[in-house]
């Protein structure tokens, strides 16, 4: 009886939030990301039906290593966008707290302007321990975002500086930042960010050797002869908003090149692969977990791990066989 209670009342907050959400209430699509972060089973209907609103959005990620002004920049785009007339959702992955899990910078410290401004919705996102340089829920919230009507959404990475390319599977455009006497040319050799950027961005322009920087840029990108479209390098100084209206025009410029050229389907099917492997990996390990935890199996396995009588290997593919497969693997 209980039971049912729960999820009548889910049910009902669920399609309240739909439609709150598909009219632009901003108090919805906040609530909906706090129930997606929080994995609530009322979030699962709010994205079904926000997914069949989605496609609208202009998705521009942003990466590159702790320091180089990312949010500086962020701001700075921002605030240009919405000169223009344009609205904006901001993500901004952030570490996670060791205690409570949740993003340390939060809201209000990473956005300076437009914090009053309507067409304006930022959201910080713990990345939780995830990889990439992301949140494990950040393709979840792009497709609110997009289902909400933002024309341009940001996507602003971690600063881990060495596993961020799997921004490259949520966004149409990347803007690879880069900042001078970081030893950012060898960190992006070692990251592969040659491969995902579609604009580079050396921020702190001010400073002494960017155009030492821009130029190594440059020559590594001359080594690919077959650029159907080669990344643009653009100097910017965020902290005196120099450059960044160039910076957006790039952006602009590749975003009509995909939709020229009959690309975007492709960026799009990339992201929405993505999801799909995020949110089957979701369902799988999810459910091992639950089953083994109700079962007091998983603290059988770790005592016999801790004896030495096991391995996380064979334990780890023992419950799989139980809970998924059946069978062996």
């Amino acid at each position: 009886m209980v039971l049912g209670l729960r999820e009548s009342v889910c049910a009902d907050d669920a399609e309240r939030l739909i439609k709150g959400l598909l009219n632009q209430e901003r108090t919805a699509l906040a609530r909906t990301i706090t129930l997606i972060e929080d994995e609530s089973p009322c979030a699962e209907e709010i994205l079904k039906e926000a997914f069949r609103h989605r496609g609208n959005s202009k998705i521009v990620g942003l990466t590159g290593a702790p320091g180089v002004g990312k949010s500086s920049l962020v701001d700075n785009l921002v605030s240009i966008i919405r000169d223009e007339g344009s609205t904006v959702g901001i993500i901004a992955v952030d570490p996670s707290s060791p205690f409570t899990g949740g993003a340390i910078l939060g809201d209000r410290v990473r956005m300076r302007s437009r914090t009053t401004d309507e067409g304006v919705f930022f959201r910080s996102l713990a990345s939780r321990g995830h990889l990439g340089g992301l949140s494990r829920h950040t393709g979840d919230v792009v497709t609110l975002m997009d289902a909400f009507g933002f024309d341009y959404i940001l996507i602003e990475t971690v600063g881990t500086g060495q596993s961020e390319v799997d921004i490259m599977l949520y966004a149409h455009t990347v803007v690879v930042v880069l900042a001078p006497g970081m030893g950012d040319d060898i960190q992006a050799i070692k990251a592969g960010i040659l491969e995902i950027g579609d604009v580079f961005c050396v921020n702190k322009a001010d400073h002494p050797g960017a155009d030492k920087t821009v130029s190594v840029i440059e020559s590594m990108l001359e080594l690919n002869k077959d650029w159907k479209w080669k990344p643009p390098v653009v100097k910017t100084v965020a902290a005196e908003q120099v450059g960044v209206e160039d910076l957006l025009e790039q952006i602009k410029s590749h975003l009509e090149y995909l939709r020229a050229n009959d690309l975007m389907d492709k960026r799009v099917s990339r992201s929405y692969r993505a999801s799909l492997e995020e949110n089957i990996r979701r369902e799988t390990v999810d459910k091992v977990l639950r089953c083994a935890i109700k079962d007091g199996v998983l603290d059988v396995m770790l005592d016999e791990m801790l004896k030495g009588k096991s391995d996380p290997v064979t334990c780890a593919r023992e419950l799989v066989r139980k809970y998924l497969c059946g069978k062996e693997i």
